[in-house]
């Protein structure tokens, strides 16, 4: 069975070399001293090492269950879920007001990824809650935060998003469910919604959907999407549970993955709901959720990816076959343990490198979050935006690749589900498809985000990098980083000048790379985060810091990135510059 150990030293790297929050003038920041996010992360590791992993197998084995309306989840997901609860750890960034702990969202994310590596099925059900939390917090009226936001913090009850129907996914406008006005100011909401994670479950009083659905009166399209507050349970104007509202869980689907999660099928028959923000404005509501939910499933994909590789660096470091050909590295054994061979060390680097440099990306991320919402920075607020579909798409693609890679490590072993990875390429294979596929994910950054605000966004990206690079100047330490972080940087620019100029005059020049653009940008992303590591890693071995051989493993692997992984850029790049024409060529009777 797997094992789980939370990459505190590396966790805290970044916060305190690379990010330096205690430096930061981000309201709350100055708090995160090395020793209180130091003890915040141990505790978590603990509890994701002895509490949460060891249930990972038994939900992925035992599943959810449909039982007379009720939904069983697997065996110890309730008492690990009141653990959680108790510890506070729902709370983690969440308004003091509503009984959170109000620590910043980037600790809320490093805490997270410790969860989801852990037990990733496990940690939707508090996951999803925080994201209707995060909705409710934004849209909801005084009054309505006073009934939902207390209960949603502790997890007493928990929240859902509820966006997909049968016949239409992406294409939000084809919904056909329906919000009848009341005279009470409430609404019947009618249809029905699938692939709604955590949709029905026992670990909550009461489940608080937040369901799109259309009003009268708003026109076709995605402009008439109203969002509402459906509770499972109706609550009294005194905060206690009344009757049972008119929706139901008609299925449990069967999945390649996540199985300690419920995904269901939900039927509304009328039931009571209430509208959040405005009229006919849904998008906009659930849009609060979708950016903080990708940029949790971005997460995932590398968690996931950090769980896998740990096992298989464990195994890698113990499974005995062959020998070095350089000669015997274990001459009292009967072979070499697998990591003396070279293409294992490729593996593995390959791992690493990717897992470190995601982990950087998506703690940049949360870090921009906390200045957008902490101090109203609107700089980087359209910077997180413009990233949003580059970690979501991006970093679960690699993610999941990562897996099977950490797979791969175990050679035959890997496909027999006595050593569990398998579960971690099945589970990692979701967030490549929910909240919005990775096709969306390239089509919104190169359809929407790089033109965004005059695409003043995606230069100020370009500025920054073109900055990193700038300022390792003469540094020969640095060569390495900032030479290739250059070159790749300019074919991103390259590729976008292309979209810019073949685009005007066939759109599809531009879709057709969008894909390539979404893997190049990530690249650049990650090679701007290994430069930005590598020089916080100078500085401290510059400073005497006491872990040299973490300081120099860092930079040796950041090395591999920049030598072995950006140059897939100009792979990127060459397709791009392709245009449309070979991917369009067949007509639709032809393939």
């Amino acid at each position: 069975m797997p094992t789980y150990t939370a990459p505190v030293k590396d966790m805290q790297f970044l916060l305190h070399n690379v990010l330096k929050v205690t430096a930061a003038d981000t309201p709350g920041y100055a708090d995160l001293d090395e020793g209180f996010t130091g003890a915040v992360l141990e505790e978590a590791g603990k509890v994701a090492s002895d509490l949460l992993a060891p249930l990972n197998a038994v939900g992925d084995r035992e599943g959810c269950v449909l039982e007379n309306g009720v939904v069983r989840t697997p065996k110890g997901f309730d008492a690990a879920f009141k653990a959680m609860k108790d510890g506070g750890w729902t709370a983690l960034d969440c308004d003091p007001e509503y009984g959170g702990q109000g620590l910043p969202y980037l600790m809320g994310s490093a805490v997270g990824e410790i969860f989801v590596s852990a037990n990733m099925a496990f940690n939707m059900y508090q996951g999803l809650t925080h994201g209707a939390y995060s909705a409710i917090h934004t849209h909801g009226t005084a009054a309505q935060k006073a009934t939902y936001l207390p209960k949603l913090v502790s997890c007493d009850w928990t929240g859902t998003m509820n966006l997909t129907e049968p016949h239409c996914g992406t294409d939000l406008g084809l919904m056909r469910t329906k919000a009848e006005p009341q005279d009470d100011g409430s609404y019947l909401i009618t249809g029905q919604k699938i692939f709604i994670s955590a949709g029905e479950h026992d670990l909550g009083e009461n489940i608080i959907h937040l369901v799109l659905a259309k009003a009268p009166g708003g026109g076709d399209g995605t402009k008439g999407i109203s969002l509402f507050i459906v509770p499972k349970v109706l609550v009294k104007e005194d905060g206690s549970l009344g009757e049972r509202n008119a929706l139901s869980c008609g299925k449990i689907e069967e999945k390649m993955g996540i199985h300690g999660n419920a995904t269901c099928v939900m039927n509304y028959d009328g039931a009571k709901g209430w509208l959040l923000g405005d009229l006919h404005k849904g998008m906009r509501a659930m849009f609060t959720m979708m950016n903080e939910a990708r940029l949790g499933v971005g997460l995932q994909g590398y968690a996931q990816a950090a769980a896998a590789y740990e096992n298989a660096l464990a195994y890698a470091k113990d499974r005995l076959q062959g020998r070095a050909v350089t000669g015997a590295e274990n001459p009292s054994g009967p072979a070499d343990p697998l990591i003396v061979h070279p293409d294992i060390r490729r593996n593995l680097m390959e791992q690493k490198s990717f897992v470190e440099g995601a982990r950087a990306l998506t703690f940049w991320a949360a870090h921009l979050i906390d200045r957008s919402v902490r101090q109203g920075d609107a700089a980087a607020e359209g910077l997180v935006s413009l990233m949003i579909p580059v970690i979501k798409g991006f970093q679960t693609d690699k993610g999941f690749d990562m897996a099977v890679q950490a797979q791969q490590v175990f050679g035959g072993h890997g496909y027999i589900e006595e050593w569990g990875m398998s579960q971690f390429a099945r589970d990692a294979r979701i967030a490549m498809i929910y909240e919005g596929a990775n096709g969306v994910q390239a089509l919104d950054l190169v359809g929407r985000k790089l033109a965004q605000d005059g695409g003043k966004h995606v230069m100020a990206f370009f500025e920054m990098v073109k900055d990193e690079c700038k300022a390792h100047d003469g540094d020969d330490r640095m060569k390495g980083f900032a030479e290739p972080l250059k070159v790749a940087s300019k074919q991103l620019q390259q590729a976008g000048m292309f979209f810019m100029q073949a685009g005007m005059k066939n759109p599809n020049a531009a879709l057709a790379g969008s894909y390539d653009f979404m893997h190049l940008m990530g690249h650049v992303c990650l090679g701007l985060m290994w430069t930005r590591m590598a020089k916080a890693a100078y500085e401290a071995l510059d400073a005497g810091h006491a872990d040299r051989d973490y300081l120099e493993a860092k930079i040796a692997t950041g090395r591999f990135y920049m030598a072995r992984q950006l140059p897939a850029c100009t792979m990127h790049l060459a397709r791009i510059e392709t245009g449309a024409d070979t991917v369009m060529a067949l007509s639709a009777e032809a393939f």
